[in-house]
C-alpha cells in the first residue's frame, strides 16, 4: 500500500467492476481506512455507476481503479475524464488494466501506449507506466469471462497520472511588464559595394558594357496599331431591329444615339429666312410657318404641326 503514497487525512476512491472479488475489495478498503485514519475517507464506486455518481469536482486525493488482484477492468475515455474531474488538483490516479503487446484492429483491449495517451487526453500530467507483468491464471480467466477476449499476448500494466495544480476553468491574471521605450534605432551601415550594385548613373547610360533594355522593343507591331472603335463594342451593342445602348454603356453607342437624336430634332425645325420669326406675326413673312403662333425667344424650340410645314 505504500506504493500508492496514501497518508492520513486523505480522501481515497476505490473503483471496482464485476470482475472484482468481494473479499479482496473488502480487504483493500480495510487497509485504506487504517492508513487514512478518522480524518480521511474511503469511498467505493462501481465503474459502471461512476458517471451517474453525485461526486463534486475535486473530491478525492487518490483514486485506485482495477488494482485489486483478479480484476480485468477496462477504462473508457469517458471514465478517465470523470476520474480526472473528481480528482483534486495535485491528486493522483493509479489504475491497472490488461493490455495487448501488439496493435489489434477494432479491439476493446488497448496497448500500453494507447492507454497512456488516453490518460493524457483526459487532462492528467506526468503519466507514466509503473509496472508491467504477465497475467495470472485468475486474471486470464477473468478477461475471458468478463471481456470475451482471447489472446496469448496480454499483459497487465499499472499506470499513474497526476492532475495539474489547478482546476478546470480556473483563471489567473497575467503580469505584463510594460517595456520602456528604447532609444531611437540606428540605421545599419550600408555596404558601399551593395549601393553601387543597385545605382545607375548617367555614365552607365553611355557605357557600352552596360546591358540596357529599350522599353519600345518590348512592344510588338500589333501593340502600336490603333484599335477599331467598332471592335471595342460589346457583342450585343446595337443588335436587333432597334438600336439601343446598354446600361452604363462604355463603347460610345449611347453618345452616338444621343447625337443622332439631337441632330434629327434640329433638322426638323424650319430655318428662318428673315430672322424675325420669333418677334410675332407683325414681323413675319407671308409664307412663314410660324404664322398664328405667339412670339418666342430666340433658340426656343417650337413644335409645328405637319400641315404648317407644307403649302396649301
Amino acid at each position: 500500500m505504500a506504493d500508492f503514497g496514501i497518508a492520513a487525512g486523505q480522501f481515497v476512491a476505490v473503483v471496482w467492476d464485476k470482475s472484482t472479488s468481494a473479499e479482496s475489495l473488502k480487504g483493500l478498503v480495510d487497509e485504506l481506512q487504517a492508513l487514512t485514519g478518522s480524518e480521511g475517507r474511503v469511498s467505493v464506486e462501481n465503474i459502471d455507476q461512476l458517471l451517474q455518481s453525485a461526486h463534486k469536482e475535486s473530491s478525492f486525493d487518490v483514486i485506485l481503479s482495477g488494482v485489486i488482484p483478479g480484476s480485468a477492468t477496462l477504462h473508457s475515455a469517458e471514465i478517465l475524464a470523470e476520474m480526472a474531474r473528481i480528482l483534486r488538483p495535485g491528486g493522483c490516479l493509479f489504475l491497472k488494466e490488461p493490455v495487448e503487446t501488439a496493435v489489434v484492429n477494432n479491439g476493446a483491449v488497448k496497448t500500453a501506449s494507447r492507454l497512456c495517451s488516453a490518460l493524457t487526453l483526459s487532462g492528467l500530467v506526468e503519466v507514466r507506466e509503473l509496472q508491467r507483468a504477465s497475467l495470472s491464471a485468475e486474471e486470464k480467466q477473468s478477461v475471458q469471462e468478463h471481456l470475451g477476449h482471447h489472446s496469448d499476448s496480454l499483459l497487465a500494466v499499472q499506470i499513474t497520472g497526476r492532475k495539474p495544480n489547478f482546476e478546470v476553468g480556473s483563471s489567473s491574471q497575467l503580469k505584463l511588464s510594460v517595456a520602456k521605450k528604447s532609444a531611437p534605432s540606428v540605421k545599419p551601415a550600408v555596404d558601399p559595394a551593395a549601393v553601387k550594385l543597385w545605382t545607375l548613373s548617367a555614365n552607365d547610360m553611355e557605357d557600352e558594357g552596360t546591358d540596357l533594355i529599350d522599353s519600345d522593343e518590348l512592344l510588338d507591331p500589333e501593340d502600336l496599331k490603333k484599335p477599331d472603335p467598332a471592335s471595342l463594342r460589346a457583342p450585343t451593342c446595337g443588335e436587333g431591329k432597334k438600336r439601343k445602348a446598354c446600361k452604363n454603356c462604355t463603347c460610345g453607342l449611347a453618345e452616338e444615339l444621343e447625337r443622332e437624336k439631337s441632330g434629327g430634332q434640329m433638322s426638323s425645325q424650319p430655318k428662318s429666312a428673315c430672322g424675325n420669326c420669333y418677334l410675332g406675326d407683325a414681323f413675319r413673312c407671308a409664307g412663314c410657318p410660324y404664322l398664328g403662333l405667339p412670339a418666342f425667344k430666340p433658340g426656343e424650340q417650337v413644335l409645328l404641326s405637319t400641315s404648317s410645314l407644307h403649302d396649301d
